[in-house]
């Protein structure tokens, strides 16, 4: 069996802790590890780096642009799970359900960037309404993400574990600045030529992500019912084995009555959602957001890039 090394940069993070997670399971991977001592040890950092077939950057965006810089050897493969290169010509958007070419960019690269959590959802969700022509590129689109306070890292995971204020219990709308750092991912990858009213909500739950794109139909292509939204999600994601186009105006959902944010979690599956009435429509994407929104995508782009199956330790 062949046998691929690979480094994690940034293990300590929450998201560099899952990939090790996942890695832990193979057979067919080689895990290099560094000396507690010498995390911090730029040689170090760059001799393990170009040692390996793939390489994840689980750091800040600095951080990330300089353990890129690192790199000397041609065979490497990186895999940055920051936010640094998603829109960074020369780098693969490591979504392989993005569209038909995806995979195959993603197995030629040598520069995967990762999606993010927020981001992986919206674009799932919009990317086949703006390929199939039933939304225009230069719709004006809002959306709303409520998801586990793990997306915040290692900080706000302590915050909620160890505080006990009362401001924690509810849900906490944050980004209201209206920039947050994955809008130009979520443009440049859907095709929107204008940025996404984008609120992300944070709940007192560990982990799970939702994000809702409200339509008009009368915003949509001439004619455009619920029907053709359902069809064209139906169509894009035809034999994707993570993602499950649930049925329109899902049954079971409706008749719980609520939306359950966390039924993806432990998974690296996606489900999408319409739901609709005569005039309107919500548009949803469920997932992990440390599976397919962070860890598990990372893992399944490292896979594609291989050659080996897309699902395996997943």
């Amino acid at each position: 069996m062949t046998k691929f090394a690979v480094y994690v940069d940034g293990q300590e993070g929450t998201t560099g802790l899952r990939i090790n997670e996942y890695l832990a399971q193979r057979s067919d991977i080689e895990v290099l590890k560094i000396d507690a001592d010498k995390r911090k040890d730029p040689a170090e950092r760059a001799r393990l780096l170009n040692a390996a077939d793939v390489a994840f950057l689980c750091l800040p965006d600095a951080a990330s642009r300089e353990a890129a810089a690192m790199i000397t050897n041609p065979n490497t493969c990186l895999i940055d799970a920051s936010t640094a290169h998603r829109t960074v010509p020369g780098w693969a958007f490591g979504l392989p359900e993005l569209a038909p070419a995806q995979r195959e960019k993603i197995r030629a690269a040598k520069r995967i960037a990762n999606p993010g959590c927020h981001a992986s959802a919206f674009i799932l969700a919009v990317r086949p309404l703006v390929d199939a022509g039933l939304l225009s590129p230069d719709a004006l689109v809002s959306a709303t993400s409520i998801t586990g306070y793990s997306g915040g890292g290692k900080s706000m995971i302590a915050q909620y574990e160890t505080a006990s204020e009362p401001k924690l219990t509810s849900p906490r709308p944050y980004a209201l600045s209206l920039q947050h750092k994955h809008l130009p991912e979520m443009m440049a990858h859907t095709g929107l030529r204008t940025a996404p009213v984008f609120m992300p909500i944070v709940g007192n739950f560990y982990k799970g992500l939702a994000v809702t794109v409200p339509l008009h139909l009368s915003q949509l292509r001439a004619g455009a019912r619920a029907e053709d939204l359902h069809a064209a999600l139906s169509q894009h994601y035809e034999g994707e084995r993570f993602i499950r186009v649930m049925p329109l105006r899902d049954a079971e959902t409706l008749a719980e009555g609520a939306f359950d944010v966390q039924a993806c979690n432990d998974t690296n599956r996606v489900d999408l959602f319409v739901f609709a009435s005569d005039t309107q429509a919500l548009v949803m994407a469920r997932l992990d957001n440390l599976g397919k929104g962070a860890s598990g995508a990372a893992v399944q782009s490292m896979n594609v890039h291989l050659g080996v199956d897309e699902a395996l330790g997943l």
